[in-house]
């Protein structure tokens, strides 16, 4: 048996290589990371706090007040981390993007979900009203909401901050000057807080409160819950639009701005439905 003669040099470039190997695979395998064990008891804090101080438990206030500012600040540095994985470290491939626009995707069906609950809550009650309420809807002896002075504003609102926004996207796409998209994003989170301040002054000079039966129940529920989340998306777009100026955003490399405008999207249509189902049809 003869041995395999192998020179030097190709068995140190064999061992430099297997030192110095690059992945072989399109994923990111991150690194461990503190933050998701934080945010869980940051959450586990909050859900007990919450549950003694409505139960007049010593402490429960405490509880409450830490986990909320936890679950803030693991938002804050779990996301910031992500965004240097996507911007300095180049982690993000075309794979990695893919994996996830699925996963926004699949939140957005979840929050579809969220609302049709409400949806059906509110057909449930006025195709079929109960003898308590008249047999009518609404019921008898409460005022509505004029569906034609700030409902319709703020559709109106809601409306065109979808389209400076898809201009944004647009314009970024095709590769304008950056200060183009920019603006048209600022547009879009200035259009989203007057939105936000229409339907606060609504809710306070609203002729009917959240106790007023099952119209009151479902009417608040489902119109403040789309303002949350109108805010949670101004929120998200107000990070894009520091991202923007900072210039993290490229032409083919921006799926922070698409999610955010995938949610933004999906609020607009969620609003809509608000519009005509319950603002119009059920007043």
């Amino acid at each position: 048996m003869k041995w395999v003669q192998i020179p030097f040099s190709k068995f140190k470039k064999f061992v430099k290589m297997l030192v110095n190997n690059k992945t072989r695979h399109p994923f990111h395998l991150v690194d461990p990371s503190p933050w998701p064990f934080f945010g869980a008891m940051s959450a586990f804090s909050l859900t007990f706090g919450t549950a003694m101080y409505m139960h007049s438990y010593r402490g429960g206030w405490i509880l409450l007040v830490l986990g909320f500012f936890g679950i803030l600040f693991a938002m804050y540095v779990w996301w910031r981390d992500i965004v240097r994985e996507a911007t300095v470290e180049g982690q993000h491939t075309l794979e990695v993007q893919r994996g996830l626009r699925i996963g926004v995707i699949l939140f957005i069906v979840s929050e579809i979900m969220f609302f049709l609950a409400f949806f059906w809550a509110f057909f449930d009650a006025s195709l079929k009203p109960a003898p308590v309420l008249g047999g009518v809807w609404p019921p008898n002896g409460l005022d509505t909401l004029n569906p034609w002075g700030i409902p319709l504003l703020n559709t109106v609102i809601l409306l065109s901050s979808g389209a400076t926004l898809t201009l944004s996207h647009h314009t970024l796409i095709s590769n304008r000057k950056n200060f183009i998209p920019f603006h048209l994003l600022v547009a879009t989170i200035i259009l989203g807080v007057i939105f936000t301040f229409l339907q606060g002054f609504e809710y306070i000079n609203a002729p009917f409160s959240i106790a007023d039966g099952i119209y009151g129940t479902t009417f608040f529920m489902a119109t403040g819950f789309h303002g949350f989340h109108v805010f949670i998306g101004t929120t998200f777009l107000i990070v894009c639009a520091i991202r923007m100026y900072k210039r993290h955003f490229t032409s083919a490399h921006h799926l922070g701005f698409e999610a955010a405008a995938w949610y933004w999207h999906f609020v607009d249509v969620v609003w809509l439905f608000l519009f005509v189902s319950i603002y119009w049809w059920g007043s």
